[in-house]
C-alpha cells in the first residue's frame, strides 16, 4: 500500500490538473495540434502520432487509452545511457534491470515477464528470456539508436499482438527524417559524448540520402564504452560497465504512388562480465549479439479509402555466450567439474509477420475505419550448457507458436461520439521434450468516447487479453544450485485471461494563459482482473537438503534433519493463481508556452493475489516525475530540471529475491544549446545531490552524481 504522503501528492497533482481544466474551459480555445507560433521543439509529446492502441495513426492525446509517446527530442534532452532514464517519465511504466547487464525489462501497471508486455523494435517482437534472480523477459537496445517510443498500457492494446495483457511498448529506430530536414537531400550527423562516474565515451555516426522521391537510405554506427560507476555513498559497484558496437541500416523504396517497401537491419554486440545479478555468484564473461531484421510493404492513398494495407515480416535473434571465469567462494562450479573457459549459450530466435488493412467509409452519418488483420509469432529456444547444467535446466529448449486474427471498427458520429469495437482470436502451441500444450480464445474490446465540450473527451473501455504460457514456465526442470531445492515443470498450465475496465479523460487546449500556448493532459483509471495468473510458488512437502554446497542432495534421503542435511526447503513450480487483481490511476500532462515548458507524470498502482491478499512482487511504488524547462536566445538555449519522487516499497516477504526499498527523490539538471542549425551541445547532471538509492526491482544500488556532455555536428546538402 502506498504511503499517505505519496497518495496525497498524487491527489494534489490531480487537483492541480482539474483546476487548470476549469481555467481552460473558461478562457481557452480547443486546439487540434501544436500552434504554429511555437518553435519546432515545442511540440508536446502527446501531440505525436501513435499507432499502438488501434493500429491507425492518431495523436496520443486523441487515443481512447492510456497511450504515451517519448520523442527523439526528449531522448536527446536527457542523454540516456539506458532506456530507463527516459521511461521513468511515462506514467504506469517502470523498468527492471541489472546494472551489470545492459538488458532491460519493462513493467506496465505491475505486469512484466514472459511477454505480458509486448516489446517491439520496428514492429519486431523481442522475446529473449533467461531465468535467474531477475526479470524473466528482457531486451537489448541502446537509446542512441531510438527515434521514438510509442506506449499503450493495458490489454486494450492486444490488437497489437498476442499476450500483451500488460501493454505494448513499440520502439522506432532512427531514420532519415531524424537527421535531415524535408528540404535536405543528403547529410550526416556526428555525435560525441563524454561523462563522469563510468560514462566514458560515446560515438554515434548517422548518415542518409534521399534519391529523388522514390527512395531513401539511412545508416548509423554507434560505439559506447562505459565503466563501473559509484553509488551515492561513493562505493564502486563492480561490473557495471560494458562495451557496445552497433550498426543500423534502412532502405525505403517507393516504386509508385502510394506504394512503399521498407527494410531494416539492426545489429548490436554487447560485451560485459559479472558475477550474476547481485555480484555474488560465479563470474562469467557475456558476449551478446542482438539482431533484428524487418521487411515491410505499405499501400495507402487518399483516393483509395478502402485500402490502407500494411504487411511486415521480421526475424530477431538474441545470442548470449557466457564463458566461465571464476568460481563462487564455496567452489560450487568447480565441484561439478566446471573449468575456466567452459561455456553456456542461449539462443532465442523469434520470427513472425503482421498484416492488416484499414478500410475507411461512411454509413449515413457514421464514419468507419474497419481494420482486419492477422499475425503470428514463432519462438525457438536452444540452450547449450557445458558449465554446470543450471542454464540448460532453468532456460529449457523448446518451441512455441502464437497466432491470431482480429477485426476492429472505429466509428465516429459528428464531433462528439466515438466507438471502437474489436474482437481478437488467439491460438498457441508449445512443445519441448516430452511435453506439448496448446489452446485458443476469443477476446473482445469495446470503447466509447464522448466529447461533451470542445477540448474534452471522456471514455470508458472494457477489454480482455489472453497470454499463453511461455516455454520456461511450462518446461523448466532442475535443481537450484544452493540450497538444492527442485524446480518442477508444469505442462498443465492454463493461459492467463485479463479483464480490464478503464476510464479516462483527454484534455486538449490552446491559448490557455498566453496566445499560442499548448496544454495537453490525460487521466486514466483502471481495474484489471487476471484469471489463471501464473506465478512461481512452493509446492509439496518440506524436505531437507545439504548445508554445504557441492554435496549431492540425494544423500539427504537417508538422513533428513541430520548434518549436513539441515536446510528445510520445498520444491518450486509455476502455478495458476486463481485471480490477480490490479488497479491504479495515471496522470500525464504538459504545458508549453514557447518560452518554456512543464510536464508532469504521476502513477499509483496496487495489485494483489486475491486468494492470499498478498501484494504482487512486481507492483512498483508510487512515483511522480516533473520536468521544467526555460528557453532563451530565441529558443536556441534551453535550461531545465527534472524532479522525480518515488515512494518506499515495503512489505516484501522474507526470502524473496526482490528487496524492499526506501523512498527517495532525485534532481537532474540539463542544458541544451543550439549554436546554429548544424551544431548542438547538450549537458546533463544526473542525481545532482548524489543521492544514495536503489530502484525497486533492481538488486544493485543506482549511480550517484553523474555528469554527461555531448556535441553533435551536422553536414547536409539541399
Amino acid at each position: 500500500m502506498a504511503s499517505p504522503r505519496i497518495v496525497l501528492s498524487c491527489r494534489c497533482s490531480l487537483a492541480a490538473g482539474l483546476s487548470l481544466l476549469s481555467a481552460a474551459a473558461a478562457q481557452a480555445q480547443p486546439a487540434a495540434g501544436p500552434p504554429a507560433s511555437l518553435p519546432p521543439e515545442a511540440q508536446v509529446s502527446l501531440d505525436t502520432l501513435s499507432v499502438t492502441a488501434t493500429k491507425t495513426e492518431e495523436p496520443a492525446i486523441d487515443a481512447l487509452s492510456g497511450t504515451s509517446v517519448v520523442t527523439r527530442a526528449q531522448i536527446e534532452r536527457f542523454q540516456p545511457s539506458r532506456l530507463s532514464d527516459v521511461l521513468r517519465d511515462v506514467p504506469g511504466v517502470t523498468t527492471q534491470e541489472n546494472q551489470n547487464d545492459p538488458a532491460q525489462a519493462i513493467n506496465i501497471r505491475g505486469l512484466q515477464d514472459f511477454g505480458r508486455v509486448n516489446v517491439l523494435i520496428d514492429g519486431a517482437r523481442q522475446n529473449f528470456q533467461t531465468s535467474g534472480h531477475s526479470a524473466n523477459g528482457v531486451f537489448y537496445l541502446d537509446p542512441e539508436l531510438v527515434g521514438g517510443i510509442d506506449i499503450t498500457r493495458g490489454p486494450t492494446s492486444t490488437i497489437y499482438g498476442s499476450g500483451a495483457i500488460g501493454g505494448v511498448v513499440a520502439f522506432r529506430t532512427r531514420a532519415i527524417d531524424d537527421i535531415l530536414a524535408p528540404d535536405e537531400r543528403a547529410g550526416a550527423v556526428q555525435k560525441w559524448g563524454f561523462g563522469t562516474n563510468g560514462q566514458k565515451f560515446l560515438n554515434a555516426t548517422a548518415l542518409g540520402a534521399r534519391i529523388g522521391t522514390g527512395a531513401d537510405v539511412f545508416g548509423q554506427f554507434v560505439y559506447r564504452n562505459n565503466g563501473p560507476y559509484r553509488d551515492g555513498l561513493g562505493t564502486l559497484v563492480r561490473d557495471t560497465g560494458n562495451e557496445l558496437t552497433a550498426g543500423l541500416a534502412k532502405l525505403n523504396l517507393r516504386p509508385a504512388d502510394g506504394h512503399e517497401i521498407s527494410g531494416t537491419a539492426l545489429v548490436q554486440n554487447f560485451d560485459f562480465a559479472n558475477n550474476g545479478t547481485s555480484n555474488a555468484g560465479a563470474r562469467f564473461n557475456n558476449a551478446v549479439q542482438a539482431d533484428t531484421y524487418t521487411l515491410g510493404y505499405r499501400f495507402a492513398r487518399p483516393d483509395v479509402p478502402l485500402i490502407d494495407l500494411s504487411a511486415k515480416g521480421y526475424y530477431t535473434t538474441t545470442h548470449n555466450t557466457l564463458t566461465f571465469l571464476d568460481d563462487t567462494a564455496s567452489g560450487l562450479y568447480g565441484n561439478l567439474g566446471v573449468r575456466a573457459g567452459n561455456r553456456i549459450s542461449y539462443d532465442i530466435e523469434t520470427s513472425g509477420f503482421d498484416i492488416h488493412n484499414t478500410a475507411r467509409f461512411d454509413t449515413f452519418a457514421v464514419s468507419h475505419a474497419l481494420t482486419i488483420g492477422g499475425d503470428a509469432v514463432f519462438d525457438r529456444v536452444k540452450t547449450t550448457d557445458n558449465a554446470g547444467g543450471f542454464g540448460q535446466a532453468f532456460t529449457p529448449s523448446g518451441e512455441r507458436t502464437l497466432a491470431g486474427a482480429f477485426i476492429q471498427d472505429e466509428l465516429r458520429y459528428a464531433a462528439w461520439l466515438r466507438v471502437v469495437g474489436a474482437l481478437r482470436y488467439d491460438h498457441y502451441d508449445l512443445s519441448g521434450g516430452a511435453y506439448r500444450s496448446g489452446g485458443d480464445r476469443l477476446s473482445p474490446k469495446i470503447t466509447v468516447g464522448v466529447s461533451p465540450l470542445p477540448g474534452i473527451e471522456i471514455y470508458g473501455t472494457y477489454a480482455e487479453g489472453y497470454r499463453a504460457p511461455s516455454i520456461t514456465e511450462t518446461l523448466v526442470q532442475g535443481i537450484h544450485p544452493f540450497p538444492a531445492f527442485n524446480i518442477l515443470p508444469n505442462p498443465t498450465l492454463r493461459p492467463e485471461v485479463a479483464h480490464n475496465i478503464e476510464g479516462g479523460v483527454n484534455l486538449k487546449y490552446g491559448d490557455v494563459l498566453a496566445p499560442g500556448d499548448t496544454f495537453r493532459a490525460k487521466l486514466n483509471v483502471f481495474q484489471n482482473e487476471i484469471d489463471n495468473y501464473i506465478n512461481i510458488s512452493t509446492v509439496g512437502p518440506t524436505y531437507f537438503v545439504p548445508a554445504i554446497p557441492g554435496i549431492p542432495a540425494s544423500i539427504c534421503a537417508a538422513r533428513p534433519g541430520r548434518f549436513p542435511c539441515v536446510i528445510p526447503v520445498q520444491s518450486f513450480q509455476y502455478l495458476n493463481v486463481a485471480q490477480a487483481d490490479l488497479s491504479g490511476v495515471e496522470l500525464e500532462g504538459a504545458y508549453d508556452w514557447g518560452g518554456g515548458f512543464v510536464s508532469l507524470a504521476a502513477t499509483h498502482t496496487e495489485g494483489r493475489d486475491k486468494a492470499t491478499r498478498q501484494t504482487l512482487l512486481t507492483i512498483p511504488p508510487d512515483r511522480i516525475s516533473t520536468t521544467l524547462g526555460l528557453r532563451f536566445l530565441d529558443a536556441s538555449l534551453t535550461l531545465g530540471t527534472r524532479l522525480t519522487f518515488v515512494d518506499s516499497r515495503l512489505g516484501v516477504p522474507a526470502g524473496a529475491t526482490i528487496l524492499a526499498t526506501k523512498a527517495y527523490g532525485l534532481v537532474d539538471l540539463f542544458a541544451s544549446y543550439r549554436v546554429n542549425d548544424r551544431i548542438r551541445a547538450d549537458f546533463i547532471l544526473q542525481n545532482a545531490f548524489d543521492k544514495q538509492f536503489r530502484q525497486y526491482l533492481n538488486l544493485l544500488p543506482s549511480a550517484g552524481l553523474t555528469a554527461k556532455a555531448a556535441i553533435s555536428i551536422k553536414f547536409a546538402t539541399r
